[in-house]
């Protein structure tokens, strides 16, 4: 196994040798910008990798530390770098969900090697909205849970989840533990079967304040709606994904 050092040089190299191929008249911000992402890209740079530090590659690369500084922080804001207090800047990972597999978001992070968490927001027992009204088969005066949390992968936001679930179902919100699908479980009315919709939006000022994003960021917006064994509706459920984190995937054949 090599070394920080030589790690580090590796990276180095191979970013010399791209950034020797840009346009002579390109910044060298937006050529490292460029070159950088380009690396990731194509696996040089694999997720989850650790960049050198910023006096490294700014001795390394020949460039100002403001120039690779201004770069790091353009491609964190864009989601292709994570940037943490006291940590080195690593490659952003990219989570994948598989659209035929009705799982809940813990068991699809944990599946791609990272730690799940979240950071509550609200839960509450409350009336339903017409919307919901519809997707759970209920009355619109019956009680329903109503949970909206921020979701978090290996401690970076990644999504923004509103679940709501019929009070008879779930009549304590402050359940014991972070997994709604675990709580379901428990109370028999795990979902087994569910349909899905996808849009694309971006974020408003708000989304992308709880997501540590930029306004105007693409978001996938994905409603579930989840029925258990007897076909009774049991979830309804609004998730805000960060499109620069999530790829949503599916198998086909002929």
């Amino acid at each position: 196994m090599k070394d920080g050092a030589e790690q580090d040089q590796l990276v180095i190299d191979a970013l010399i040798a791209r950034l020797e191929t840009r346009a002579p008249g390109m910044s060298r911000y937006q050529a490292l910008t460029e070159t950088i992402s380009e690396a990731i890209g194509d696996g040089t740079l694999p997720r989850g990798s650790a960049l050198p530090g910023e006096r490294v590659l700014s001795d390394g690369l020949g460039v100002s530390r403001v120039t690779v500084r201004r770069a790091i922080e353009d491609l964190a804001g864009q989601g292709i770098l994570m940037r943490k207090h006291g940590a080195r800047t690593t490659v952003a990972k990219r989570v994948e969900k598989t659209l035929s597999r009705l799982s809940g978001f813990s068991e699809d992070i944990r599946s791609r090697g990272m730690e799940p968490g979240l950071r509550w927001l609200s839960r509450h027992a409350v009336r339903p909205t017409p919307k919901e009204v519809m997707a759970l088969g209920i009355m619109p005066d019956q009680t329903v849970v109503r949970l909206r949390r921020v979701r978090l992968a290996d401690g970076h936001p990644i999504a923004l989840e509103c679940a709501t679930i019929p009070e008879e179902l779930l009549p304590e919100p402050e359940f014991a533990g972070d997994s709604l699908y675990a709580a379901l479980d428990a109370a028999g009315a795990r979902p087994v079967h569910g349909t899905q919709r996808i849009r694309a939006g971006v974020m408003d000022d708000a989304e992308a304040a709880l997501l540590d994003a930029d306004p105007g960021t693409a978001m996938l917006i994905v409603e579930r709606r989840c029925t258990n064994a007897e076909g009774r509706p049991v979830e309804f459920t609004e998730t805000r994904y960060n499109g620069n984190y999530y790829d949503f995937v599916t198998e086909l054949s002929s």
